[in-house]
Formats: C-alpha cells, structure tokens, sequence
C-alpha cells in the first residue's frame, strides 16, 4: 500500500485539530460550569433540562404572584383594622347618646363626630393598592367602590391571582361584602320606625324566642309589618324562604299597657317601651335580608341627632328609635368585618404554606438541574489532563512523520 506525504501530513493535522477541539471543549465546560455546553452534548439530558427550567420559571411567577397577593391582603387588613376600631368608637357614642343626659347641643357636636367617621369610613372603602388600584371595587380596579352617596360603584367579579398550579386565592375583597352586608349566617333582627309615628314607644332588640323548626323561627326566615290598634297590635308575617316571599294572613294581638315585649308569631318577639299611638308600625326584619349599608346607616343616625329633642317626648322616642336601629345594624357591620378580617387570615396562613410547598419545589428543580447541566469538576480536571498528553502526543507523532521522507532515508 503506498501513503502519499499529503496524506501524511493531513492525517497528522486532522489528529491535531480534533484533540485541540476536544481540549477546547474541556475548557468551555470547566469555564461554565456547565456539562452540556450544546444541546448535541446530550440531547436527552438538554429536553430534560428546558422542561424543568420551564417548571423552574413557572413555580417563580407563582411565588412572584403570592407575594402581590399578600401585599394586597396586607394593605386591606390594615385598612379593615382601621374600619374596625372606627366602628368600635361609634358604637361606644351611640350608647353615650342612649343614656339620655345629652343635650341638643351636645347632640349636634356628636353628629358632627358621626359625619367625620363616615368620611372616614368612605375614605376606607376606596383604599388604594401599591399599584392605584381601588380594592374593594370588584375587577373595577381603576374605578372609587363608592361614590359620595355611600352607594358600591364596583362589581362582583373578586380578582383572584394564580398562587399556584391548582389554586387561585382572591387578592382583595368586594366593597358591597364588606360594607353593605350582613354578616353571612346571622340570626339577628333590626326594628325599623317611620319618623311619622306619633307615640312615645320605642322598640329595642327583636330576638327570636322560639327555634323550633315546626313552631318557632330557627332560620330567621319571617320579616314582620306591625301596626298598633286601639285594641292592640296587628302583625303581618312575610316567609322570606320562598320565592317570591309568601305574605301571610294577618293577626292580631292584645298589648298590656306595662307591656315590655311584643310576641309577633313564629316565636320571635320584640322589646317595647313606652306607649304607641294608634296608627303608628314598626317592621322587623332580619338583618340578613336587609344587608344594611354602614354609609346609609350613619347617615341617619347623623341627620336623627340633628334633629332638636329636649323635651319633646315623642322626639325622643323618634331619636331613640332611630339608634337602636342603627346600633342593631353597625353590630352586624361589625362581625361582617370581623368575618372578613378572619378570612384574610386564613388566605395569607394558605400563601405562607403555598409559599413553603413552593420553596421545597424550587428546590427539588435546582437539584434535578444541577444533575443534568453541573459539571463534575473532579472528572473534567483528569480528562484535561489525558486532553492535554494527547495533544503533545499528536504534535511529536507529527513532527516524528514529518521527518521521514525518501530523500533522508537515502541520505543515511
């Protein structure tokens, strides 16, 4: 066989180049880190590598995600903290004017009181998130929950943001459930006065008395319309569990003249006080079918102490009447709020534990990563080492052929 000197010398090149090429390859996955420097190094260990860091980007957004989520959860709980002693310090001046030792004057500098916390009350229902966003307006972000009126501007659409693969927490609450309801569940009454009443009577808590469920009222499903007689009281129950609701037939009842209760069927019964005139009503109604509006309330309550009493029984009667309503209401405001502050907490406690599942996650793509691209530092050292003697064994073995020829043959 006969090996021409071209190719001689291309084959020792060729040897040449592909240990340089290999060295250089060393190089670059010693200089990265990094096993796979092209995907052709390890194409299924590469697949394998852009699913978890796919996985790996998708778990960050979800933690990215939790952490807007409990800024906003932090940002509405301060501002139904504050709504919370708000209502606190408005129910401790209601029964301040209960007593019944304040004057007219004093009255008026009380409505003003009341009218400052309703500003504020208002103030705190169109809370701004980090962003100018309003928080309480449903997915109408970019628009006030309430306008001047006390009325709810929003929707009901709450918006709710990814906090994990399977599980979407709502970021804020809807300002109608948390100012303009009553608190979900609640058996409680609220008796209403018209301020045309001529009487002295006043009317304080309706409570049901009876909740068996084939006599009594166990649900709070009756509201009640009551108009006085000079016989007594004439009772119209309506059955709020049927749609439309049932008006039932009308019942009349004898009332003592040192009457303090008031039986209206169904087991529930009401507090009275005082002597009503004839032709005078009262509804009681329960407060879940009412969802009272705390802007609406304090505006009655407001314009009732700046009406002039002193003296004057039956205005008296009106002012007393007008804030035990308004006391029933702001109680069921009041553990509304309370709800909705429980269920902030308990969605933050489920960000922290997301947050926790997320880490441990985050972590178990890191490792299975850094299995598929890390570089084993010990291994690439050595075969940079056998690299190296290769290429120093290639460069002799070409100087070696290049030295022998026909002509230095003859020549010894």
């Amino acid at each position: 066989m006969r090996i021409s000197s071209s190719l001689v010398f291309q084959t020792g090149l060729n040897t040449i180049n592909a240990q340089q090429s290999d060295l250089m390859h060393l190089y670059q996955q010693i200089g990265t880190g990094q096993k796979m420097v092209t995907p052709a190094d390890d194409p299924l260990g590469a697949s394998q590598a852009i699913n978890l860091s796919q996985s790996q980007a998708q778990n960050a957004r979800y933690a990215a995600n939790r952490a807007v989520a409990n800024q906003n959860l932090g940002t509405e709980e301060d501002a139904l903290n504050s709504l919370t002693s708000l209502l606190v310090d408005v129910r401790t001046r209601l029964v301040q004017v209960g007593n019944g030792t304040l004057s007219d004057a004093d009255r008026l500098t009380l409505a003003n009181v009341l009218q400052n916390a309703r500003d504020t009350a208002l103030g705190i229902a169109n809370t701004t998130d980090g962003n100018g966003q309003y928080l309480f307006s449903g997915s109408k972000g970019g628009q006030p929950a309430f306008d001047a009126a006390g009325a709810y501007q929003g929707d009901a659409l709450q918006r709710n943001i990814q906090a994990d693969a399977t599980r979407q927490v709502a970021g804020s609450d809807i300002g109608s459930d948390i100012f303009a309801r009553a608190q979900p569940g609640t058996l409680a009454y609220t008796s209403a006065v018209p301020n045309t009443n001529a009487g002295t009577a006043v009317f304080g808590g309706p409570f049901i008395a009876d909740r068996d469920a084939t006599t009594g009222n166990p649900d709070a499903r009756y509201s009640f319309a009551v108009e006085f007689t000079a016989a007594g009281y004439d009772v119209t129950p309506t059955d709020h569990s049927t749609v439309p609701p049932t008006v039932e037939a009308t019942v009349s009842y004898p009332l003592a003249a040192d009457a303090t209760e008031m039986d209206l069927g169904h087991g529930t019964r009401v507090q009275i006080s005082g002597t009503p005139a004839v032709g005078d009503t009262v509804t009681v109604d329960p407060l879940k079918t009412q969802n009272p509006n705390i802007f609406a309330t304090l505006d009655n309550l407001v314009a009732a102490l700046n009406v002039p009493s002193q003296g004057d029984a039956e205005a008296t009667a009106s002012l007393r009447n007008v804030l035990n309503t308004g006391m029933q209401q702001l109680a069921s405001n009041y553990d509304n709020v309370l709800t909705v502050r429980a269920s902030i907490g308990a969605r933050m406690n489920e960000l922290q534990a997301l947050d926790g599942s997320g880490s441990q996650r985050n972590l178990g793509f890191a490792k299975a990563l850094s299995g598929i691209e890390d570089l084993d530092y010990y291994e690439a050292t050595t075969q940079l080492s056998l690299r190296k003697m290769a290429l120093e064994g290639a460069g002799l073995a070409f100087q070696t052929i290049q030295g022998l020829s026909l002509f230095n043959l003859g020549s010894k």
